[in-house]
């Protein structure tokens, strides 16, 4: 006849099993959580590189790396021009990154964010090669731009190789100065408007010159910001 085990007979059983379970996790534990946690902190920050725009409130820490405040009938912008080839452009409105190499909508050439100038909304972005590419679709998109629109533009690379004339003259009617001397491999950043008094007090040039880029064949990086009035007809 099988001789019973008593109550302390099985417990003791038991814990000689669970015992030695739970000294191998807990070693397992120590050995991999925390790699575990630097994977899931790297994850959790580098998707918040991507999403910190609409996450987070606007920071100097931010995507856009400024905060302008504006006036209630104003739009505040932040442009930054690429950075020889290798850096693309960025463009922010409100303190939202509306355009940059996380939104995978810059690159080489010409970058252009199109706003609704009553409500501030994006309409389009786009990037046109300026250097390999066709002026075609550049001149298209420009004749389309409609009346009350705020219009941002950025260089990367090189911006005015397939520039014509009829691109310039498109451009320089929604308020550049600068786009008709604009040359091979200069840095350009300009916020005009289509019917809006938005002249050239926000654009800036910089020049291609070998005697003082700061990137070899391209000049230094450029910045601009402020506050677009409103359109009102």
């Amino acid at each position: 006849m099988a001789r019973r085990t008593s109550f302390k007979g099985r417990v003791l059983q038991c814990m000689l099993v669970l015992v030695p379970a739970a000294i191998f996790i807990t070693l397992i534990l120590q050995k991999y959580s925390d790699p575990f946690k630097a994977d899931v902190r790297r994850a959790l920050s580098e998707a918040s590189d991507v999403s910190r725009q609409s996450t987070k409130p606007p920071s100097k820490l931010s995507a856009c790396d400024t905060v302008t405040d504006c006036p209630k009938d104003q739009f505040s912008f932040f442009i930054r021009s690429g950075a020889a080839n290798v850096l693309a452009p960025k463009i922010c409105v409100q303190n939202k990154l509306v355009l940059g190499s996380v939104l995978n909508n810059a690159g080489p050439g010409i970058n252009i964010v199109i706003l609704n100038g009553k409500t501030g909304e994006v309409i389009k972005t786009e990037h046109f090669n300026m250097y390999g590419g066709d002026v075609k679709p550049l001149i298209a998109l420009l004749k389309n731009i409609a009346a009350g629109s705020a219009v941002l533009m950025a260089s990367y690379d090189d911006p005015s190789t397939k520039l014509n004339e009829d691109a310039r003259k498109l451009i320089a009617e929604l308020g550049s100065s600068a786009v008709q001397s604009l040359k091979f491999r200069d840095n350009w950043v300009f916020v005009g408007g289509k019917g809006a008094e938005v002249k050239s007090a926000f654009e800036k040039h910089l020049k291609n010159d070998n005697t003082k880029n700061k990137y070899e064949k391209w000049p230094e990086l450029i910045e601009l910001e402020g506050c677009i009035p409103k359109y009102l007809e």
